[in-house]
């Protein structure tokens, strides 16, 4: 039997939201700008979206614009901070360093702008703590951007705290929720996030489509240029199937969130225990503060003689024990979250290639 186990990479698309985008694929055509009956139904549908979206995330639909994806929504978010921080002097960016490559690969771009980055170290349960942002803020700090949860190994960042220190420094708050939205409970006006970043996919809507939250008094600079859509902050004519489909399931995910957080911590619960009893293994992250649906393993060696060149692995592989294997020397620099084995220097972040853990 086939089990796919790796939903932090992509989900399957619910029926629920293919049932919500078959019109809009057939004869529900209509483009939303234009002003005949065809094209207003569809504008009808993209406020519907909009204020379905907005709110399951606690938001304000004028607050909602919609993108390709949470990797263009945290270029936009991140890009904007930093352009209305440069025309104020500010160019110091604090995130983390085991952020997603659509964070890192931006701020990396940034610094050859003359922007200065700091990346934050993760402690080794894969948590940060708000006086760690604290002692990083500076007085030319423009934006701080840090994920909701690790889309490696799964652990969440305190970001009702962040956010309530950037507040309170005057400094915009963002965070990419990609693994995090419609999988545990997010408001962010409670949580004082001022751009959150979101892409469908990980939630049982197409691929393709996401949304960037931006709130009011914060000011957004275009990535794309072209006409008015989405308020004239992003050009080209919304994918109105995607958009309706990812309302759609995020609306299905929120009305299900209890039952299925119970079910799937359960399930996550069991993995854990059962992983545990192999020899040598070691959960990354905390085992609490963490997304139900995302478990991390790593594998310590023994003393036993070396293996051969291209053994087997000694359990059935499979998307939830990734970061034992293999180590992206782009991304696991610290030791807090990858094989203890492998100890990658900041040159060798610069590295695109990947390459094999020791052990094997």
């Amino acid at each position: 039997m086939y089990v796919y186990a790796d939903n932090a990479a992509t989900t399957q698309v619910s029926p629920t939201a293919v049932a919500a985008m078959m019109p809009f694929l057939t004869e529900e055509y209509g483009n939303p700008s234009s002003f005949y009956s065809l094209g207003q139904r569809a504008a009808e549908a993209l406020v519907k979206a909009r204020e379905t979206v907005a709110e399951c995330l606690g938001a304000e639909p004028g607050e909602i614009y919609f993108t390709s994806g949470g990797s263009e929504a945290d270029n936009q978010a991140i890009r904007s901070a930093a352009f209305v921080g440069a025309k104020k002097g500010k160019r110091h960016i604090i995130s983390t360093k085991f952020e997603h490559h659509a964070v890192l690969h931006t701020l990396a771009q940034l610094e050859k702008e003359g922007f200065n980055v700091t990346l934050l170290d993760v402690h080794p349960n894969g948590v940060i703590t708000v006086e760690d942002v604290a002692n990083a803020i500076r007085e030319d700090t423009c934006l701080v951007t840090i994920m909701f949860a690790n889309n490696e190994i799964g652990t969440m960042q305190p970001i009702k705290e962040i956010g309530a220190l950037c507040r309170e420094k005057k400094i915009p708050f963002h965070t990419d929720a990609v693994q995090a939205v419609g999988h545990v409970p997010i408001n962010v006006k409670e949580m004082n996030i001022d751009m959150l970043s979101l892409s469908g996919h990980k939630f049982h809507s197409p691929k393709g489509i996401g949304a960037l939250y931006v709130r009011r008094s914060i000011p957004l600079k275009n990535l794309i240029e072209g006409g008015q859509q989405e308020k004239g902050k992003r050009g080209g004519t919304e994918n109105m199937p995607g958009i309706v489909g990812m309302a759609a399931a995020m609306k299905e995910a929120i009305d299900h969130m209890d039952e299925n957080m119970t079910k799937i911590t359960a399930l996550r619960e069991k993995l854990i225990t059962g992983l545990e009893k192999i020899p040598h293994s070691k959960l990354n992250g905390d085992r609490n503060i963490r997304v139900p649906g995302t478990v991390n393993f790593c594998w310590t060696p023994t003393a036993s003689p070396p293996p051969p060149a291209v053994p087997a692995p000694p359990v059935p592989w499979t998307p939830a024990t990734c970061c034992w294997l293999w180590v992206c020397p782009t991304r696991w620099h610290t030791a807090a979250c990858a094989c203890p084995l492998v100890s990658i220097t900041t040159k060798q972040r610069s590295t695109t290639s990947w390459r094999p853990c020791p052990r094997w």
